[in-house]
C-alpha cells in the first residue's frame, strides 16, 4: 500500500494495530505508533483507542495510562480500555477513581463493559459493598439481562464465596453463551463441588477450548489428578486446541497421580508438540518431574536453563520441590546463591515459598528477615506471605504470633484458616483449633477437604466424643459442604483412634466404610497395630497393602518395626532381608538445631560433627544426671537383635539426644533448647527429655513428625500421647 503511495487513514492504523494486537507483536506497534505519531492521527480517538488496547494486551499498563492522560478527546471507550487494564494490572483502586472521574469530568455513563471490568475489580480486591453497589446500578441503569454484566457478576460472587447467588445468577439469566456456562463451571470447583461442575460442563451446548480448561484445571485444583488427565487425553482425541494452559494442567494431573511412566509420557508429548519453551510449561515440567520421582530430572531441566533464564517462577518451583521433597537445605542453599549471584525480582510466590522453607528448618529469624523486607517491597497485604508467616510461626514453636499474624491480615482465605488450625494441631491444643472451626463457621468462610482433614486431626488431640464428632463431621461434609469424604479422611480418623488405643474401633471403621479401602486406610490401621503392638492384625493388614502397593517401602518399614517392638526379631529380620533384595532404603532419623542461623544436624550414633567429642562427653554426663534423677533407659525401642549393653549404645545416642546436648553446649543458661526431628520421637527419648528438662532447669521443646513436645519440669504437653 505504502510502495504504491497510497496514503493510510485512521482506519488504516485501526486495523494494523488490532493486527499486532492479534499477534502480540508489541515491537512492531511501537513502529505504527510512531508512525501515526509523524502523520498526526494520534489525536483521533478511534485510533488512540486502538493503541491503547494493543499496549493493554502486551502489559505495558504505564503506555496506556500515559496515552490516555495525553488524549484530548475521549469516549467510552476510551475509559473503558483504561479502567480494564488497571483492573488487569491490580491497580483496583486507580480504576475506580478513574470510574469515579469518568463521570465527573465528561459525564459519561457507564456501559456494560465498564461495569463487568469494575465487578472483576471488586472480586479481586473483595470489595463486598461496591459490588453490590454496581450489580443494584446496573438494575437501574438497564443492564439486568445484559450478558457480559450477569457473566461478569456470577465471576464476582463465585470470588465472594457465595454460591447461593452465583446459583440464583445462573438460573435467571434469559441468556447465555459459552462464557457464562464455563463461569458457572467455574464456580462449582472453586467450591469444590465436582460433580455438579460436570454436569454443567456436558450441557453446554457449544464447547470451546476456555470451557474444557476450566473443566481440567478445576480437576487439578480440586486433587483428582485421573480425571483431570482423562479429560487431556479426551481432548487431544477430539481435537480441540491445546493452549499452554491446557499443557499446564495436564502436566499439574501428572503430579498428581505421581506416576513416574505417565509423567515420562506426557513430557515427551509436550516437547514434540513444541511447547517446552514457554516458561510457565517449562516451570510445569519441573514441578511434575520432582511429584513422580524424577527428581535428578528435575535439576538437570533446572540447571539447563542457564543464569540469565533463571526468573522467580523457576527458582519458586525448584524450591518447592526440595522442600517437598524432604531437601529444605537444599531450598534454603539454592535461594541464596540466586539472591547473590544474580539481580533477582523475589515475587509473592517466591517469598512465600522461602517463608515455607523457614518454617520446615525452624530458621524463625531469618523468617522474620524475608518477611521485613516483604513489607517493604510493598507485599504486605498479600494473602499467601500472610500464610506463610502464620505456618513459619506455627512450625517455629511461636504459635501465639502465628494468631497474631491473623488477626492483623486484612482479608483471609481458607488458606488463611487451614493454617491457623494446622498450628494449633501441631501444639497439640485441640480446643483452640476447634474454636478457630466455629469461628471460620461462623463468617461464612466456605472450608474445603484439608480442613476438614485438620479438624479430625483437632478432636483427636482432645479425645473428647471423639468417634461420635468425626462421624458427625463426615457426615456433615457432604450434606452441608458438598465435600466428598475421601481416603484421606478416614486415613485420619483411623489414625488419631490407633493414638488413643482405639484399635478395635479402628478396625470397625474400617469395615463400615462407604467404599474400598485402599493403602492409606491399611497404613493408617498398620501404624496403630504398631502402637498397640498387635501382631495378628498388624500382618494381615500389611499383606492387604503389599497387594496393592507391591513396591512401598514404609510398609515394609512398618512391618519390621512392629515384629522388633513384639520381640520376634527374627520375622523382623526376614523383613529387612527382603527390603534389602529389592533395593528399599529406609528414611534415615534426622535431627536438627539452629544455631547462630546454621542448621547443625545429626544422625543416630553420628560422628560427622566437628564439636563431636564434646557432645558425646556432654551427653555421657548427661545420661548419669537423669539416671540418677530416675531415669530407666527403656530398650524395648532398640528394634534390634542384639546384647542388653549394645542396646543401650543405640539408646543413648539418638540423633535427638545428640542434638539437644549440642544445644545445651552451645546455649546461654536458663535459654530453652528448640530441636526439630524428620520422624517420631521415639518412646525412651520422651521420657528422657522430661528429665532433661528437669536436671537441667532448661525447657526443650522437639517438633517431630507427629506435632511439637514442650518439656517442661518433667512434663510434656502432649500428655504422653504422640
Amino acid at each position: 500500500m505504502r510502495r504504491l503511495g497510497i496514503e493510510p487513514n485512521g482506519y488504516s492504523f485501526v486495523a494494523l494495530l488490532s493486527a499486532c494486537m492479534r499477534l502480540f507483536d508489541v515491537k512492531f506497534g511501537f513502529q505504527v505508533h510512531a508512525y501515526l505519531l509523524k502523520l498526526g492521527y494520534l489525536c483521533c480517538t478511534y485510533v488512540g483507542n486502538a493503541l491503547m488496547g494493543l499496549y493493554s494486551k502486551c502489559g505495558c499498563s504505564d503506555f496506556v495510562i500515559e496515552l490516555f492522560d495525553y488524549m484530548l478527546v475521549r469516549d467510552v471507550a476510551s475509559w473503558n480500555t483504561a479502567i480494564s487494564c488497571m483492573v488487569k494490572e491490580s491497580m483496583f483502586d486507580s480504576a475506580f477513581e478513574l470510574f469515579r472521574k469518568m463521570f465527573e469530568i465528561n459525564g459519561l455513563g457507564a456501559d456494560d463493559y465498564t461495569i463487568s471490568s469494575l465487578l472483576c475489580a471488586c472480586g479481586g480486591c473483595s470489595a463486598v459493598m461496591k459490588g453490590r453497589e454496581l450489580h443494584a446500578h446496573a438494575i437501574k441503569i438497564g443492564y439486568e439481562s445484559n450478558l457480559n454484566v450477569n457473566n461478569a457478576l456470577i465471576g464476582f460472587y463465585s470470588k465472594l464465596g457465595s454460591l447461593k447467588e452465583v446459583k440464583s445468577l445462573f438460573e435467571s439469566v434469559p441468556q447465555r453463551d459459552v462464557y457464562t456456562w464455563t463461569e458457572m463451571v467455574t464456580a462449582y470447583m472453586k467450591f469444590g463441588i465436582v460433580d455438579a461442575a460436570v454436569e454443567v460442563f456436558e450441557k453446554i451446548p457449544c464447547k470451546n477450548c476456555v470451557s474444557y480448561n476450566a473443566l481440567l484445571a478445576g480437576f487439578c485444583n480440586n486433587g483428582e489428578g485421573s480425571r483431570a488427565f482423562n479429560l487431556f487425553c479426551t481432548m487431544v482425541e477430539e481435537g480441540v486446541e491445546l493452549t499452554d494452559y491446557a499443557l499446564t494442567s495436564a502436566l499439574n494431573a501428572c503430579g498428581l497421580m505421581k506416576q513416574r511412566g505417565t509423567s515420562e509420557q506426557i513430557h515427551a508429548f509436550v516437547l514434540k508438540v513444541g511447547c517446552g519453551k514457554n516458561e510457565h510449561i517449562e516451570a510445569s515440567l519441573i514441578d511434575m518431574c520432582t511429584r513422580c520421582d524424577r527428581m535428578r530430572d528435575a535439576e538437570q531441566m533446572y540447571h539447563k536453563l542457564g543464569l540469565d533464564l533463571i526468573n522467580s517462577v523457576m527458582l519458586t518451583t525448584m524450591i518447592c520441590a526440595y522442600a517437598r521433597n524432604g531437601q529444605p537445605e537444599e531450598a534454603f542453599s539454592l535461594f541464596c546463591k540466586y539472591k547473590s549471584e544474580i539481580y533477582l525480582v523475589a515475587d509473592e510466590a517466591l517469598v512465600a515459598a522461602i517463608i515455607g522453607v523457614c518454617g520446615t528448618l525452624g530458621l524463625h529469624d531469618l523468617g522474620e528477615q524475608i518477611y521485613s523486607q516483604a513489607i517493604k517491597g510493598g507485599f504486605l497485604s498479600d494473602i499467601g506471605i500472610g500464610n506463610s508467616m502464620i505456618s513459619m510461626y506455627s512450625k517455629c514453636g511461636k504459635i501465639k504470633d502465628a494468631s497474631i499474624i491473623f488477626d492483623n491480615m486484612q482479608k483471609h482465605d481458607t488458606v488463611s484458616w487451614n493454617c491457623l488450625i494446622a498450628g494449633y494441631v501441631l501444639h497439640r491444643l485441640g480446643n483452640k483449633a476447634l474454636n478457630v472451626w466455629e469461628k471460620m463457621k461462623l463468617v461464612g468462610e466456605i472450608p474445603d477437604s484439608v480442613t476438614t482433614l485438620l479438624v479430625i486431626s483437632a478432636y483427636g488431640c482432645t479425645n473428647h466424643n471423639l468417634i461420635d464428632s468425626c462421624r458427625d463431621l463426615l457426615h456433615s461434609m457432604q450434606s452441608t459442604y458438598q465435600i466428598k469424604p475421601t481416603m484421606e479422611h478416614y486415613a485420619c480418623f483411623i489414625r488419631v483412634l490407633g493414638y488413643w488405643g482405639l484399635l478395635e474401633e479402628a478396625e470397625a471403621i474400617v469395615n463400615k466404610m462407604p467404599f474400598e479401602p485402599g493403602p492409606p486406610i491399611w497404613r493408617a490401621l498398620l501404624d496403630s497395630c504398631r502402637l498397640g503392638l498387635n501382631t495378628t492384625i498388624g500382618k494381615r493388614v500389611a499383606k492387604n497393602i503389599l497387594s496393592m502397593e507391591p513396591q512401598d517401602t514404609s510398609t515394609y518399614i512398618l512391618k519390621s518395626n512392629l515384629y522388633s517392638a513384639s520381640g520376634r526379631w527374627h520375622c523382623s529380620e526376614v523383613v529387612r532381608n527382603e527390603m534389602r533384595e529389592k533395593g528399599f532404603r529406609k528414611l534415615p532419623g534426622r535431627s536438627w538445631i539452629i544455631y547462630q542461623n546454621m542448621v547443625h544436624s545429626f544422625f543416630a550414633r553420628d560422628k560427622s560433627h566437628p564439636q563431636c567429642k564434646d557432645i558425646y562427653s556432654g551427653l555421657e554426663i548427661l545420661v548419669m544426671e537423669c539416671i540418677k534423677a530416675g531415669y530407666v533407659p527403656d530398650t524395648s525401642f532398640v528394634l534390634h537383635e542384639v546384647e542388653e549393653y549394645q542396646k543401650k549404645e543405640f539408646l543413648f545416642y539418638h540423633s535427638s539426644k545428640l542434638a539437644v546436648t549440642f544445644g545445651l553446649l552451645m546455649s546461654k543458661p536458663g535459654k530453652p533448647i528448640r530441636v526439630m526431628k524428620n520422624i517420631v520421637l521415639c518412646g525412651d527419648c520422651h521420657t528422657f527429655f522430661k528429665y532433661v528438662s528437669v536436671v537441667t532447669k532448661r525447657d526443650v521443646y522437639i517438633r517431630d513428625a507427629s506435632g511439637f513436645h514442650c518439656f517442661v519440669n518433667g512434663k510434656c504437653s502432649c500428655n504422653d500421647y504422640w
